[in-house]
């Protein structure tokens, strides 16, 4: 069972990349999305959210306890729960994804406050909680700017 946790922490393996794990989470969420996702009715998408989280959250925790740290490189579905929230939230054209892409990406990087203050919950709380609070504050700015728009 450890073997299927791993592979949802690192998001189908995706973690295993050696350059920049997370943002290549995010670029496969943003075309998963863009091309295939998108379409797909609300309670879907929400089945898919609640199953990112949850499952997310479990499979952090047990990875992170089987390798020893706290939140090792690898694990990866926290990005990819944070971009798929922030894409949900807006119509899913270029510009809404890319911009949604670097946003998150930004907040989820430079972890302002209260965005640091996330992942200092226990296990795969805290993985899980910062960058849920990164997708939190980029779709705010991009709501705010698609407002003034």
């Amino acid at each position: 069972m450890k073997t299927a946790w791993r592979i949802i922490a690192t998001f189908f393996g995706i973690g295993l990349a050696p350059v920049a794990p997370g943002t290549v989470a995010s670029l496969a969420v943003l075309f998963l999305y863009k091309f295939i996702m998108s379409g797909f009715p609300w309670p879907v998408l929400a089945g898919i959210l609640v199953f990112l989280l949850a499952a997310g959250t479990y499979a952090s925790a047990v990875y992170s306890a089987e390798v020893g740290e706290e939140d090792p490189r690898k694990i990866v579905i926290d990005e990819a729960a944070g971009q798929f929230l922030i894409f949900l939230s807006v119509p899913p054209t270029w510009l809404n994804l890319g911009l949604a892409f670097a946003l998150f990406r930004f907040f989820d990087i430079v972890k302002p406050f209260p965005i640091s203050r996330a992942e200092r919950l226990p296990g795969g709380w805290g993985i899980m909680a910062d960058d849920l609070a990164a997708a939190v504050a980029g779709g705010i700015l991009l709501h705010l700017y698609l407002f003034l728009k």
